[in-house]
This record gives C-alpha cells, structure tokens and sequence, in this order.
C-alpha cells in the first residue's frame, strides 16, 4: 500500500484531468472536420495521452530528487513537485521502473497509430517521446526552451497527434485548435515557476522568472494570454474553426483576475496561489470550451 501511495504521489494524480482536456480538442477537430470517429480510438488515444503525462511528471519527480531540487524547493498546492521521493527515497529506483513503463505504454500506443494510419505520424510520435525523457534534464536550461516545451508537449503534439491518429491526416484546424492548449499550458508552467526561482537557480536552471524576474515573467503571463484568446478568433474568423469555437473566450474575465493577481502579486508568492488556482482552472476550462464549440459547428 505505501507503494501504491508512493507511485500515485509521483504520478500527481488530481493533475492528469489535463491530458484528457487536450485529447478532448483533438477529438473535436476530428469530429468536427469528419462527423465520424471511433470510441475505441479515441480511448486508446486517451490511454496514450494519460501514460504520456505520467510518464512525464515521473521522470519530473525522479530527476529532481536527483538533483537535490526536491530538498530545497518551496511547495504550494500547484508547485514544488509531490515530496514523495524526499520522505521514502527508498522508492527511487521504483519510481524510475514507473516512469520507464509509461514510457513504454506510450510508445504502443503511438506505434499501434503508425501502423493503423501511416508513417506521418512519427516524426511527431518520436519527439514527443524524446520530449517526455529530456524535459527535466535538458529543456529546464534554457529560459526559451522552458517555456515553450509544456505548451508545445501538450498543445501542438497532443492535439495534432490525436486528430492523426482519428482522422490520418493533418489539418490546419488542428493546428490553429492546438494553439489554445500551447499557450495555456506554457503559461501554466511560467506561474507555476514564480515560487521556484530561487531554488531552480540554484541548480542551474534557466527559466524566465529567474533571467527577467517575476515582474517581468507576469507580463509575459498576460502576453501569452492574450495570444490564447486571439488565436480562437483568429481561427473563427479564417474559418478554421466553427463559430460556436468562441465558447472559449468565456474564461477571458477569469484570465483577466489572473493576470492581476499575478501582475499585483508576483512576489509575494502566498498572494499570488490563489492567481495560479485560477490559471489552473483557465488551463482546463478553455480547451474544453472549445472542444464543445467544435462539437456543436
């Protein structure tokens, strides 16, 4: 049972909703652009999608109990990683067998989609893949690379990815849809960076809350924002996605409440947990705004 306990704190469970809220775009393009797809596809796709973010957040987990990260960083309820190796270092190398797994059932899943679709899909597959295992020790160095890594692991690849694999082509509806979820997700991870300057600096990491500052890094918060917002209307108005796809702008009073928040309240991190509560439910909101509006045409 501690274990079990052990491997769903280093998978942080109440997380995942996020993979399936990305899926759940990819399958509206599909539906929206082919009226016709496969439930059993779809919850394949799904099971890829869900071992892909926990094999991520393992590895997360893993490597930066490595690094000695996990014994200096400043835990909120949305940040800091779970503090599960640090109380049972035990579980080390069990923990780096899950991540491994999932790694493992990921890589399935995609092949299976290779071969049931064609070889076009993996090029994609293959980066997300090697996305998955580098994150933590190579992305995380770079203040560009960090940012825009979570978006575009959850965002461009998920989202293009699914509608491949239900559809067997690309589209640039796809594409404009998956902009949603990039920004958002990069935008989640940039908040989430706020209360871990000082202790990712001191292991060398290089993200934007650490090389410009958390003032800084609060307008880039808005800019990214405002870029989420303006590809939905960008893509109703070309015609890439349907007009019922302006659902998503409902949570732009949200997102406004957060951007303040972050603006008034980047350095002091207590005041400013309750700005990046907000940006999780912006993150999870959305997409599924938008999936719904691509539902309906």
């Amino acid at each position: 049972m501690t274990t079990f306990k052990a491997m769903l704190g280093t998978m942080r469970v109440p997380f995942l909703i996020l993979a399936p809220v990305c899926v759940f775009v990819g399958v509206g393009t599909a539906y929206w652009q082919t009226n016709d797809i496969s439930l059993a596809q779809v919850i394949l796709v799904l099971i890829g999608a869900l071992s892909a973010h926990i094999c991520v957040n393992v590895f997360n987990e893993y490597f930066d109990f490595k690094s000695g990260l996990d014994n200096i960083t400043r835990r909120t309820p949305f940040s800091g990683g779970s503090g599960t190796l640090p109380s049972q270092p035990g579980m080390e190398k069990k923990i780096l067998a899950l991540a491994v797994a999932s790694l493992t059932v990921t890589a399935a899943v995609g092949i299976y989609f290779v071969w049931l679709r064609g070889w076009q899909l993996l090029p994609l597959g293959a980066f997300g893949l090697l996305l998955l295992v580098t994150y933590t020790i190579w992305w995380v160095y770079n203040p560009i690379t960090c940012l825009i890594a979570p978006g575009l692991g959850f965002g461009v690849l998920m989202v293009m990815g699914t509608h491949f694999s239900l559809t067997g082509s690309y589209s640039w509806t796809a594409f404009t849809a998956s902009l949603v979820p990039t920004f958002l997700v990069s935008n989640l991870l940039l908040l989430n960076q706020f209360p871990d300057a000082e202790a990712d600096k001191s292991i060398g990491r290089r993200h934007y809350p650490i090389t410009i500052g958390r003032k800084n890094s609060s307008r880039l918060y808005g800019i990214l924002l405002l870029l989420t917002y303006i590809s939905v209307l960008a893509g109703v108005f070309s015609g890439l996605l349907p007009r019922f796809g302006l659902l998503a702008l409902l949570s732009a009073v949200l997102a406004w409440k957060a951007y303040r928040g972050a603006r008034e309240n980047s350095e002091n991190i207590p005041a400013l947990t309750p700005s990046m509560g907000m940006n999780v439910v912006i993150n999870l909101v959305t997409p599924v705004l938008l999936g719904i509006g691509l539902f309906i045409g």
